[in-house]
């Protein structure tokens, strides 16, 4: 949290354009202290919620949270009282700026390049549009792909009429996302031809693996997860040793990404922050669903094994993690 508010600071009295300042603050919840501004390591062991919000005077920019099954207008009302919280925080800071604050650079963007957008636009947003109504993920991709070595092709060069590589694959990018969000906007189907309330059909399977003590198979859409849950003994729980102190967790929830689940050739390494990150989020979602040490004393283990992604493989991770779970 302190991170956090040191950078806000840093930006605000550097001078470089920033839309900030920008406040946070973490809260906690207990139904005999309600709501609990940045809670201790020790209320936090007895918080039903640890949420950071983050944002600006008069907007919410970031929530990451985790609860103990808190209803819909309890884990609102963290948010408010975050934002109402975190306003000093931001009043701080404009004051520091106001008296430590470098002079704001003068500092423009660079002018648009409207030749080499409208010869895009011209030559290639029927096109995009065209290829954004392909539902299917990779076949979409390649013809995109396919569109972008064309629009090189036609407009880069050295003669008159001609662009830098670079200027037309930015324009084509940013007419991409013209295409996609106005279609958003205009109420138009989704790209896999949804409608704004559609959920991807959802396909799932249980004990297809004989030999882990749960798993299960989560497919929804073009993104599918295959999940395993093992069990072990005490002796089997992570040992950590952190800035904290030392402790062992009983449970254990990782998040595999192989680069395949995309259409990609990549290093199979360690994890990177992606996995750990994702693996984070995912645990998040399942622990506090989870028995007790005293009701249930194994360690757990659960494994998701990312076959194909097209958005939230972090949630059929949850998904899948459950059904895993309850086969185990």
């Amino acid at each position: 949290m302190l991170g956090m508010l040191a950078t806000f600071a840093a930006l605000s009295i550097s001078g470089i354009p920033f839309a900030g300042p920008v406040g946070a603050a973490r809260v906690g919840f207990t139904e005999d202290e309600g709501y609990i501004l940045n809670p201790t390591f020790e209320q936090l062991k007895k918080s039903e919620l640890d949420m950071v919000v983050a944002g600006t005077r008069d907007a919410v920019l970031m929530v990451e949270s985790e609860a103990q099954e808190l209803t819909e207008d309890e884990m609102l009302g963290a948010v408010l009282f975050a934002q109402q919280e975190y306003q000093v925080a931001i009043q701080a800071i404009q004051e520091f700026a106001a008296e430590v604050g470098k002079p704001a650079w003068d500092w423009q963007p660079e002018a648009e390049k409207t030749a080499v957008k409208e010869a895009v636009a011209a030559a290639f947003e029927q096109k995009i549009r065209d290829a954004y109504a392909v539902t299917i993920k990779q076949d979409r991709t390649n013809t995109l792909s396919a569109l972008r070595t064309e629009a090189e092709a036609m407009l880069v060069g050295e003669e008159e009429g001609k662009f830098s590589a670079d200027d037309v694959q930015s324009y084509f990018s940013k007419l991409e996302k013209s295409v996609v969000r106005g279609n958003i906007i205009s109420g138009q189907p989704r790209i896999d031809g949804r409608d704004s309330k559609t959920v991807r059909p959802i396909n799932v399977e249980v004990g297809l693996l004989k030999k882990t003590h749960g798993s299960a198979l989560f497919t929804r859409g073009e993104t599918q997860a295959i999940v395993t849950t093992t069990l072990g003994t005490a002796r089997d729980a992570q040992f950590i040793d952190a800035l904290e102190g030392e402790s062992r967790d009983p449970f254990m929830l990782h998040y595999n990404f192989p680069p395949f689940s995309v259409g990609e050739c990549g290093r199979m390494g360690p994890p990177g922050r992606r996995e750990i990150g994702h693996g984070r989020l995912a645990r998040r979602g399942i622990q506090a669903v989870l028995p007790t040490d005293e009701e249930f004393p194994y360690t757990i283990r659960v494994v998701s094994e990312i076959t194909e992604s097209n958005g939230s493989s972090s949630m059929a991770s949850v998904c899948g993690s459950s059904l895993a779970l309850m086969d185990a």
